[in-house]
């Protein structure tokens, strides 16, 4: 098992989803977290599973908020070094998705997915890289196929996750004489409330879940401990020589040319 004893991880968008399965499985394995989202009674709950899953109440700490926030990341930041003493890891996890293609997409929500899953993760970056740089630490950005391969109907999506991806590679070779590793996870579908908070009907989320059967190798949907165990991979020493890399937690679909 990756070994992440002690080591200081900050996570965002850790209410729900992705997020809390990585704050759970990185409490198992006994880090200490930094939890931030915008949903407070969800990131208590997270706190909660975290603690039932073996870390201490008073190795959490949670920050309420919009990710795209200037102040609450900076914030987010020093609370952490402030309660903990270091930043050993990273996770940009925090992301939206909502459905439109280029006739249809909604121009603010088209600079709202750019915010969330690009400048913040830009400037988060940037403030955490003078503590990463102290603890020669990781860095694990949550990207999705989408960011490699093209699909129709999540324009702004799909492009936000090629910049993440781009991000994570020239952030890698620029970091790298710091010995701070930068990786990103590339998920395919996986099971989780993104998509019906994207908009999508609970009959609807059911057909597409059936429907991703078919477009996966493996001939099924992912679950969230599955990113979360490659996440913690990344981000600890077993995985000491790997950076720059988009790693594929997609059932083989980016590996898929259908006929």
């Amino acid at each position: 098992m990756p070994d992440l004893k002690e080591k200081v991880a900050i996570i965002t968008g850790a209410s729900s989803g992705i997020g809390r399965g990585t704050a759970v499985e990185f409490a198992q394995l006994g880090a200490h977290l930094a939890l931030t989202g915008r949903n407070q009674e969800n990131l208590q709950a997270t706190a909660k599973v975290c603690v039932e899953a073996g870390t201490l109440q008073d190795k959490i700490l949670l920050v309420t908020g919009d990710i795209c926030d200037e102040q609450l990341q900076k914030n987010l930041v020093e609370q952490t070094v402030q309660k903990f003493g270091r930043v050993d890891v990273l996770v940009n996890n925090a992301g939206t998705l909502k459905y439109g293609t280029i006739e249809t997409i909604d121009m603010a929500y088209f600079h709202q997915s750019m915010d969330v899953n690009v400048r913040s993760v830009v400037i988060l970056t940037q403030l955490c890289i003078p503590h990463l740089t102290k603890t020669k630490g990781a860095i694990v950005n949550v990207s999705s196929v989408c960011g490699t391969r093209a699909f129709p109907g999540v324009l702004a999506y799909n492009m936000s996750k090629s910049a993440l991806d781009q991000f994570t590679r020239c952030v890698a070779l620029e970091l790298a004489p710091k010995q701070i590793r930068v990786n990103s996870v590339n998920p395919g579908v996986i099971a989780t409330e993104i998509h019906k908070r994207s908009g999508m009907s609970e009959q609807k989320y059911v057909k597409y879940l059936e429907h991703s059967k078919t477009t996966h190798a493996l001939g099924r949907v992912g679950d969230v401990s599955e990113v979360a165990k490659t996440i913690a991979f990344l981000a600890s020493s077993d995985a000491s020589f790997i950076t720059g890399a988009q790693v594929p937690i997609d059932g083989g679909r980016h590996a898929m040319c259908p006929r």
